[in-house]
């Protein structure tokens, strides 16, 4: 105490403006080491590797095709974007993107999901058949759709690129294997060749070569789909996939004048439920914690969703070049990231009532993941924050 008072007394024999100098120069290298500490902690993703942006899936024949390049809207987009800042436009996000193929893209993350992935798949394709299916022939080229447009063929990429030949018609299903060491790669391709139909086509499988997250995954996905709108699940079929009609319908409700609208499968009517109730007080007290510090971290429209973890999220075509070329995240927050970045580029986000079930063998650390996700909501929001990231 007579330390901190003797020092007091000796800092008042310091002139006003020297004292301003020294705490401002304090404050000052406070925050450039801040954020040289957050430039170094805030993950940067990998590019992906020449062989993850391929894929194989079952021939007519029923044996398994040679890996083939898939096409990658995000690839395009790139160019066009290039282009136009060489020629000054820096507001190029609104350059569009390629036409669909198709009427609806999932995409599925997948690690050593050999045990619970095709009772997902199962139910996930008896309903994509049933809603959207007649889908449009493949070619022998690539497995892609190719299509006719008044009497000739356009193509990019290495793909075709046509309009919908109906509405509401065509589906596809990306299967991103995230550097899994089971089989879950033979489990999605053997899945896709017991169908013993033409649906066997349309499922696609990618594999990773190394692990990346979640957030990784379903985001490497997205990058190649080829629907009007595109969804992903997660491979235990927590969700109710029939629900995606649902969430088809609400998003073209919301969606604004360049077609962009996300719709957001929700959990949070289940609060309450013998779902949540019999879950243990740990879990139930360490998810409410997350909630509340989600709603204090992120900007408003996005704190405004009451379930931001759902595993279940739809987005129209036009959405996507607004956010998944600015994805960092790969962990379990990416979701929190994608809405972030939906609601600074004014797409409207609506949130959907879905149902859900908890299935055993999830690999969620309750408490070690819950408090690594507070950790990588605070480093992301920061990133973006202090210009760290940077949508450029």
């Amino acid at each position: 105490m007579e330390c901190f008072r003797q020092t007091v007394i000796e800092s008042q024999s310091i002139p006003l403006p020297l004292l301003v100098l020294i705490f401002g120069s304090t404050f000052i290298g406070i925050c450039v080491l801040s954020f040289f500490i957050l430039f170094i902690v805030a993950p940067i993703p990998r590019p992906p590797t020449k062989a993850e942006k391929s894929f194989k899936c079952i021939e007519p024949d029923g044996s398994v095709s040679p890996t083939q390049g898939l096409p990658c809207w995000q690839d395009i987009h790139a160019a066009k974007k290039i282009g136009a800042q060489k020629r000054g436009d820096f507001s190029s996000d609104g350059l569009g993107i390629e036409e669909a193929e198709i009427f609806v893209s999932l995409v599925v993350p997948a690690y050593n999901e050999e045990d619970r992935l095709v009772i997902m798949l199962t139910e996930a394709v008896e309903y994509l058949e049933q809603e959207y299916g007649a889908s449009p022939p493949r070619t022998s080229e690539n497995g892609n759709v190719k299509a006719r447009l008044n009497g000739h063929t356009s193509a990019t990429n290495g793909h075709a690129v046509q309009k919908l030949a109906k509405p509401n018609q065509g589906w596809e299903i990306l299967i991103v294997s995230d550097g899994s060491t089971d089989k879950t790669i033979e489990t999605a391709l053997n899945f896709a060749k017991d169908l013993g139909t033409k649906s066997s086509a349309l499922i696609r499988v990618v594999s990773l070569q190394e692990n990346r997250g979640k957030g990784g995954a379903v985001t490497h996905g997205l990058r190649h789909v080829r629907g009007k709108y595109a969804v992903f699940a997660d491979a235990d079929g927590a969700s109710r996939f029939t629900d995606l009609g649902k969430l088809v319908k609400a998003c073209q409700e919301v969606e604004d004048s360049q077609g962009r609208g996300i719709a957001v499968g929700s959990r949070a009517h289940l609060v309450g439920s013998d779902e949540v109730v019999k879950r243990s007080f740990l879990r139930n007290l360490l998810m409410h914690s997350f909630h509340l510090f989600l709603r204090l971290l992120t900007p408003p429209a996005t704190a405004a969703i009451r379930d931001t973890q759902c595993g279940f999220k739809l987005f129209s075509r036009p959405s996507l070049p607004y956010i998944i070329p600015y994805m960092h995240s790969e962990g379990w927050i990416f979701d929190v990231e994608m809405l972030m970045l939906a609601e600074a580029a004014g797409i409207p986000v609506v949130e959907v009532p879905v149902g859900w079930k908890e299935v055993k063998g999830s690999k969620l650390n309750v408490l070690w993941d819950s408090l690594g996700m507070a950790w990588s909501l605070a480093i992301l929001r920061a990133a973006w924050m202090f210009g760290v990231y940077r949508r450029y």
